[in-house]
């Protein structure tokens, strides 16, 4: 049968596989490796969602579309491929764009594609299903480009134009819609076109700034790496650069665990910590990967290095952001960082003295001022943290929970363990995200912690978890509602308004859900509770309140 010659709806009736838009766009982003897409089927989008089974992709029904692109996020953290959303045309696009803007401004890769309406009614403002005045222009406005197509061959195009981004710019959302019309007529993608790109070699540094940054760290006497998110696929390169430096290394968030944390060299991502700026500042070298080094990530600390600042980015634009480099080294971190490593092999730095002593006692102060934050939730999340297993995914969200407590607490070996949006802070990730960690990476435990005001933005959520039959821990810091911005109102001299929140039974909601429900009745209980939770099979949500610590809910 001649597919050019039929129609969408007749090919249905004759039984074979329809060969439109919706395959071509669908096959060449499993021959990418996707295999997992996160949305919802709509009345418009069904031609995205016909082939899924036939190319062997898994998809995932979130209960809100903003829970499919934080579920794609989590997902693509894990695989290091952009995570994929479908949505329908109009409300369901819309619903996804606070995910859209999470990954702009995390840098995190996401494809998002919608269908549109049919070429012909732009603008037609007849009253059609799901009528936007202009789904492109909205969701350009936030990610890193929407484009609207005009042919399959053109959608597949744009899959190959997201990939070259997220492989040699900086990770950033983009949206392909689709036109009605486009995605359920017959392709005119040629076959060749549907494979995807080879990876090619990336780009390096010039020359001579890499022996300008490569001369000055072999001559510094205390040197130090502040790694981002741009360096956290680096792998074992960037710990070597560090031994063969004998250099501490600091992280952003988004750079957890880019070097292990239990590594010696590791000062964590405590970089917003007085005493670890204090090691910073005082450098005479410091080298800077793949991170703007926002105000989110340092809470008002500055970043102003006595020494030589060499910093290492995809994007020129980043070089004089926040803090201005000496020596700028464009391309590739990875890249670069393996010529640096290579360089240092063959010209080792001078003797240094082993700087591990010393950085015992900067992990001794940083503890003391973390806990100084928030005494309480640094010593719950010490209690939870002793009931994680050693591979253990921790899924966060915009929490005092998570950024008084488990961020300092926590000390991870591999990257990506820790799920969290520092700079756009969004409420409600954590929970959907972290049911995408668990899609991906079935095999490690996963455990999301969070305050009752960020859960109850995702608690649809939950039937998810249930209907994907995972095994997901969900440890819920009830402190009575967003206790951050109650403080936030009490120091403005506002008496508290809308922030003390009425709360749902959480064991019974649990339970509704298909999960199991657990409440912590004592302090001394936290781990236990938590640990037997992991341990249990299917949806585990463990409720904490804080009244128990004798810390006041609503403050």
């Amino acid at each position: 049968m001649n597919y050019s010659d039929v129609s969408v709806e007749a090919a249905r009736t004759a039984g074979v596989e329809v060969e439109n838009a919706g395959l071509a766009v669908m096959t060449v982003l499993r021959n990418y490796g996707i295999d997992t897409v996160f949305g919802i089927p709509g009345t418009h989008n069904l031609e995205l969602y016909r082939p899924l089974e036939r190319l062997g992709m898994h998809p995932v029904t979130s209960r809100h579309e903003q829970g499919a692109g934080y579920g794609a996020d989590g997902w693509a953290q894990q695989k290091g491929l952009p995570g994929v959303v479908i949505t329908t045309s109009g409300p369901g696009l819309l619903n996804a764009l606070s995910a859209v803007g999470t990954a702009y401004c995390e840098s995190r890769p996401l494809i998002v594609i919608s269908p549109g309406v049919a070429e012909g009614d732009e603008f037609a403002d007849n009253g059609s299903l799901h009528e936007t005045k202009d789904s492109t222009g909205a969701a350009g406005a936030i990610a890193e480009w929407s484009r609207r197509v005009h042919s399959a061959s053109e959608a597949v195009q744009a899959v190959h134009d997201a990939f070259e981004l997220f492989r040699y710019g900086r990770p950033r959302p983009v949206h392909i819609e689709i036109p009605l019309n486009v995605l359920e007529s017959a392709s005119d993608a040629p076959a060749e076109l549907l494979a995807a790109v080879p990876v090619r070699d990336k780009a390096v540094a010039g020359e001579a700034d890499l022996e300008r940054a490569i001369s000055v760290l072999q001559g510094a006497e205390r040197p130090v790496i502040i790694a981002g998110g741009g360096a956290s696929r680096i792998g074992s390169q960037l710990t070597m650069l560090a031994e063969k430096l004998s250099s501490p290394v600091v992280t952003t968030l988004n750079g957890k665990a880019s070097v292990s944390e239990k590594h010696p060299l590791s000062l964590a991502s405590d970089i917003r910590l007085p005493s670890v700026l204090e090691v910073i500042n005082g450098s005479d070298a410091v080298l800077i990967i793949g991170s703007k080094l926002g105000e989110a990530e340092l809470w008002g600390g500055v970043i102003a290095p006595a020494g030589t600042v060499i910093r290492i980015d995809v994007l020129e634009s980043q070089m004089q952001k926040n803090v201005s480099s000496d020596i700028s080294l464009l391309g590739d971190s990875a890249a670069i960082v393996t010529r640096l490593v290579t360089a240092l092999s063959e010209k080792p730095p001078a003797h240094r003295a082993d700087p591990s002593h010393k950085l015992d006692e900067v992990r001794r102060r940083a503890k003391g001022e973390a806990r100084e934050i928030s005494p309480a939730l640094y010593s719950l999340s010490e209690q939870i943290e002793a009931a994680l297993p050693e591979d253990a995914i921790v899924g966060g969200d915009s929490s005092q929970i998570t950024y008084f407590g488990m961020a300092s607490v926590l000390r991870q070996r591999r990257p990506h363990s820790f799920l969290y949006t520092p700079a756009y802070a969004t409420l409600g990730y954590g929970l959907p995200a972290s049911i995408g960690a668990k899609v991906a990476s079935p095999d490690r435990p996963v455990v999301c912690v969070l305050g009752d005001g960020a859960l109850m933005f995702a608690v649809q959520e939950f039937i998810t978890a249930v209907e994907q039959g995972l095994d997901l821990t969900v440890v819920c810091v009830d402190n009575g509602g967003y206790g951050e911005i109650n403080q936030n109102e009490r120091d403005r001299g506002i008496e508290p308004v809308g922030v003390v929140l009425t709360q749902p039974n959480w064991v019974a909601l649990a339970d509704a859900f298909g999960g199991t429900g657990h409440t912590v009745e004592s302090p001394e209980d936290v781990t236990t509770v938590v640990a037997r939770a992991i341990a249990a099979p299917g949806l585990n949500v463990v409720h904490v309140p804080l009244k128990i610590f004798d810390v006041p809910t609503g403050t």
